[in-house]
């Protein structure tokens, strides 16, 4: 079997919720990013949530469902724990399409969380437990699987395990050996800032497709400008799409810089605007498309993910990219 793309990263169930500012304040959470927290602290935060719905979620698997719905072939590799919350995630993410057969951890931590709060103002503030997945090591890295895919897109969320390192090191070494190619996205600015030079050798050494927004790009090359972190990127990586929220993306490729408008949509929750991104690319890509087709494709993706309550699609994604190229 081969696959258009395989994604490696975080197997979490979400557990969103809708709040205001001042539940922000009153739990001292760190407004628009992903904080990193232990059992307890979950424990804590998820009493005093208002309701929620709790889907499947972890940013490449996001990813993952939008490239299903939009007809690519893909699979995941990712660590969940032999528990309740890990059926769920198992039975979701093969139910959207995408082969996953990662073996489950026996014992240990649970299947991973991400509590996450919208605000009014749709931005998500999330608070993760990684629980179970800070097990996923090189042994999951799955040579065959690898080499079998077109591209290996890689979780920046998932760098903060060393062992995880190591298996994204792993990947992409194999990839390239089979010729394949390796995207990576930055995930969080927070998270760039807490591994730069890691990421940064990572980048320069094993990516080829780099998906950031606008502030991980400038946090990355800690650039004191847009324009200053896009020479930089250009310098290091083959394609480079840069996201800026409503003012669209830039994708930097061969020398040439590709401006792409944002779809017009209204703006409902922001959780998986990148990771819907990154599928619309990476469809139009590894089926040959122009870049600014790509791009195109790309802001559908995220125009549609950002539209409702959730990460993942809620109507099939091929069928608005077929009417927006159209039109």
């Amino acid at each position: 079997m081969t696959y258009d793309l395989l994604g490696i990263g975080n197997a979490i169930v979400d557990v969103l919720a809708r709040c205001d500012d001042a539940f922000i304040s009153r739990h001292g959470l760190n407004k628009g990013a992903m904080t990193l927290v232990d059992a307890a602290r979950a424990e804590t935060l998820y009493a005093a949530m208002p309701p929620a719905v709790e889907v499947s979620g972890g940013s490449a698997a996001n990813t993952m469902a939008a490239f299903a719905s939009l007809g690519g072939r893909g699979a995941f590799i990712g660590k969940v724990a032999d528990d309740q919350l890990g059926a769920v995630f198992r039975h979701d993410i093969r139910a959207a399409g995408v082969a996953f057969d990662t073996p489950p951890a026996k014992g240990g931590a649970p299947t991973a969380r991400c509590l996450i709060l919208v605000t009014p103002d749709a931005q998500r503030t999330m608070n993760t437990f990684l629980g179970a997945c800070v097990a996923l090591d090189e042994a999951d890295i799955d040579e065959a699987l690898v080499a079998a895919a077109a591209v290996t897109y890689l979780e920046g969320y998932l760098f903060d395990p060393p062992a995880a390192q190591a298996a994204f090191r792993k990947a992409a070494r194999l990839a390239h050996a089979a010729g394949r190619q390796v995207a990576l996205t930055l995930s969080d600015p927070f998270c760039v800032a807490r591994h730069r030079a890691a990421f940064r050798a990572l980048v320069a050494e094993e990516i080829d497709i780099l998906f950031a927004n606008e502030h991980e790009i400038l946090s990355l090359y800690e650039a004191g400008s847009f324009e200053e972190a896009v020479a930089a990127v250009r310098a290091e990586t083959r394609i480079a799409c840069l996201t800026r929220s409503e003012k669209g993306s830039v994708i930097v490729a061969d020398g040439e810089v590709h401006t792409i408008a944002a779809e017009p949509t209204e703006v409902v929750d922001t959780t998986g605007a990148g990771d819907a991104y990154a599928a619309g690319f990476l469809a139009g890509l590894v089926r040959g498309r122009p870049l600014p087709e790509c791009g195109v494709m790309a802001s559908v993706a995220a125009a549609e993910a950002i539209s409702h309550f959730g990460a993942r699609p809620v109507v099939p994604l091929a069928q608005l990219v077929k009417d927006r190229l159209a039109a």
